[in-house]
């Protein structure tokens, strides 16, 4: 009778300390292929959180996203992931203060305008409250955007005109309407049947998504312009719930990797494949026409507005002098890119 209670005793003990030891499983989603940079910088993440917590957090991977790409954000605010991003322009009015990453010319590189919208927006609670049910990780960018065609040369605004063009959302659209084009609104993974079918004429894509999303054998011509003619702000993103569940340390240690370390291993991974791209359009034969001054001075004069327009808006949602928020982000741009 002895050895049976401590038996029992022992074998309660032991399930208490495995109980102590236990593991939480983030669920993580991506509706981005596996191998996207994206998908590549969240799983970098995702380990980088487990080697910090010595495994007392460990990333489930979904083989694929609980959801098309607009609906993420709802998702992990749901439940259905714990860990995901998306880009803010794919649900159309809801996001503000981060649409200031999207402007015109802001810098030549993801890891930059993304560290330097980490910072910027760290400092400024306002940006994570319009994340509502959600522990926002970080905000970042991908690369500067590109104008690409399967038609023509594009060396002026009014070249712009007559051409059919997919979109991502955000600023991007009202930018590209103020430029005169004739803009659909669709998620990236799209843009394969829209060009190769014809539906549309050209996209707006930094470097990297020629390659990711197969369309470095469609496109024909690309544009691009010092700083980008446009960038696509993301946030990277938990559950709240499953944030607010956490151990102290946890917390810490997801913290600790939070913010500007998250947008570095975002940024970084984009500008790779952005040099990639690059050398796969001089492989493929894309021409590649940069914007001269007077192109440039064209599209500042027609999209100036947006600035304001912007500042206006971020008025609006309870953003503290957005006017200075946004000198401050370029200033900060301008510092890394020293």
């Amino acid at each position: 009778m002895k050895k049976i209670l401590f038996s029992l005793s022992f074998t309660a003990l032991a399930s208490l300390a495995g109980t102590a030891q236990a593991q939480t499983v983030l669920t993580v989603s991506s509706w981005l292929p596996p191998t996207h940079t994206a998908s590549m910088a969240q799983k970098e993440w995702c380990d980088l959180l487990e080697a910090n917590t010595k495994g007392r957090i460990k990333c489930n991977i979904l083989p694929r996203g609980v959801t098309p790409a607009p609906g993420t954000y709802d998702a992990v605010k749901n439940g259905l992931a714990d860990v995901s991003y998306t880009v803010h322009g794919y649900t159309p009015g809801r996001f503000i203060a981060p649409q200031m990453a999207e402007l015109p010319f802001l810098g030549n590189s993801s890891e930059t305008i993304s560290v330097a919208l980490s910072r910027v927006s760290d400092k400024h609670p306002e940006f994570a409250a319009e994340h509502p049910g959600v522990k926002v990780i970080s905000l970042f960018t991908h690369g500067p955007g590109i104008v690409f065609n399967t038609k023509r040369p594009i060396t002026k605004v009014d070249d712009l005109s007559g051409l059919k063009f997919r979109v991502g959302g955000g600023m991007v659209n009202d930018m590209s309407k103020a430029l005169g084009m004739n803009v659909t609104l669709k998620p990236a993974p799209d843009s394969y049947e829209l060009l190769s079918s014809g539906v549309m004429d050209g996209t707006l894509f930094p470097a990297e998504s020629t390659e990711s999303f197969k369309i470095d054998k469609i496109i024909k011509h690309a544009t691009t312009f010092p700083g980008g003619l446009y960038n696509t702000s993301f946030v990277f993103m938990m559950n709240q719930a499953k944030y607010d569940k956490l151990s102290a340390e946890d917390k810490k240690a997801v913290d600790a990797i939070s913010g500007e370390t998250a947008a570095r291993i975002f940024g970084r991974g984009w500008d790779k494949v952005d040099r990639r791209a690059f050398a796969l359009m001089q492989v493929n034969g894309v021409a590649v026409t940069k914007a001269d001054a007077k192109f440039v001075a064209d599209v500042k004069a027609k999209t100036a507005p947006l600035e304001q327009a912007w500042v206006k808006a971020a008025e609006g949602k309870g953003l503290k002098n957005p006017a200075k928020v946004l000198a401050d982000f370029r200033a900060e741009i301008a510092k890394l890119e020293k």
